[in-house]
């Protein structure tokens, strides 16, 4: 038994398509898995040689395999239960003063 399976993850391969813009409208990358596979909290996917960065103004398209290993229960739980705590660091809190009329 190896130490991910003890965890209940599972490793796979699927194709994906890989897109990067760097453009003056976007700077952005996508990676999108064939199927009707659904990437859920705690799961992990990287890609297999993976493109660089295109040239400024250019846009890339490319397909390329992915490796994902699937989170298990209690590694599910405990994504999403940090998760939540997380995402408060992203909250932007101001007081200012307000004159009264």
């Amino acid at each position: 038994m190896s130490f991910l399976s003890a965890w209940g993850r599972k490793r796979f391969e699927l194709p994906c398509t890989v897109e990067i813009e760097n453009t003056p409208q976007s700077l952005h990358a996508h990676v999108v898995l064939d199927g009707d596979f659904v990437v859920q909290p705690g799961d992990e996917v990287q890609v297999i040689d993976a493109p660089g960065r295109p040239p400024y103004g250019e846009r890339l398209v490319v397909r390329r395999k992915a490796v994902v290993t699937r989170a298990g229960a209690l590694e599910r739980l405990w994504t999403r239960l940090v998760g939540n705590f997380e995402l408060t660091e992203l909250y932007d809190v101001s007081f200012t003063e307000r004159r009264v009329l």
